[in-house]
C-alpha cells in the first residue's frame, strides 16, 4: 500500500508522515530536503536554479516510487511526484521562473515518467491558509525557508487546489490544517486516523 501526505510548505506534511508511519507500522518515505544540492540557491535566486531544482526532485520522486514498489511494505510518503509538477513546476511556471523552452523539456520527461508509475492508494491532502502557513515556517526557523514570499506561498496555495479538483485522478482525504493540531492533540490525531480507515478499508 502507498499513501502520499500533500500540502503547502509548512502544512505539516513531514510531521504527519512521521506519526502516521509510528501508528500503522508503516514505513515512512522523507522528501529529499536536507541533502537537495539546489535548494538554498533556488531560495537565493529562484529564477536562475528553478529548472535544475526540479529536474532534481523529479529524479528523487521517480527514485522514490522505484523503490516503494520494490520493497513491498506499506509506505507513507512525503510529498507525491504529481504535486511535485502540478503544483510546483507549474508555479514556478507561471510566474516566470521557468521559461518556455525549460518548462516543455521538463513535461515531456514528467509524461514519460508517468507512463511508468501508478497512482497511490490514497493522497492526504493538508489544506491550510497562508497565516498558518507563515507561522509555522517562521515556528520551524530553517533559514533557507524565511526568505520565502507570500505571493510564492499563495501561488502554491493556488495551485494546490487546481490539482486537487482538476488534475488528479485518485483518491484524495482532505483534511483542514487550520482546525488540526494533530502533533500535539490526541483526538485530532484520532479523528485523522478514523478517517483515514474509513477511506482504505470501509471502516466506521
Amino acid at each position: 500500500m502507498h499513501i502520499v501526505i500533500a500540502g503547502n510548505i509548512g502544512s505539516g506534511k513531514t510531521t504527519l508522515t512521521r506519526m502516521l508511519a509510528k501508528h500503522y507500522d508503516w514505513e515512512p518515505k522523507f522528501e529529499a530536503v536536507t541533502f537537495n544540492p539546489y535548494l538554498e540557491d533556488y531560495y537565493k535566486d529562484i529564477g536562475r536554479w528553478s529548472f535544475a531544482l526540479e529536474i532534481f526532485f523529479l529524479k528523487q520522486r521517480f527514485l522514490d516510487i522505484i523503490d516503494i514498489a520494490k520493497s513491498g511494505k506499506n509506505v507513507i510518503q512525503d510529498r507525491s511526484i504529481f504535486e511535485g509538477v502540478y503544483v510546483f513546476v507549474e508555479n514556478n511556471y507561471a510566474q516566470g521562473n521557468l521559461s518556455e523552452r525549460d518548462y516543455e523539456t521538463f513535461m515531456e520527461l514528467f509524461e514519460q515518467i508517468k507512463g511508468l508509475i501508478r497512482t497511490p492508494d490514497l493522497m492526504i491532502y493538508l489544506r491550510a491558509s497562508l497565516p498558518h502557513l507563515i507561522g509555522n515556517i517562521q515556528k520551524r526557523g530553517r533559514e533557507y525557508e524565511q526568505g520565502i514570499q507570500i505571493d510564492y506561498l499563495g501561488g502554491l496555495n493556488k495551485r494546490y487546489e487546481e490539482f486537487i479538483g482538476n488534475h488528479y485522478e485518485g483518491k484524495v482525504l482532505t483534511l483542514e490544517k487550520d482546525a488540526l493540531d494533530f502533533e500535539h492533540n490526541p483526538l485530532d490525531f484520532r479523528t485523522i486516523t478514523d478517517k483515514i480507515e474509513q477511506q482504505l478499508f470501509g471502516l466506521f
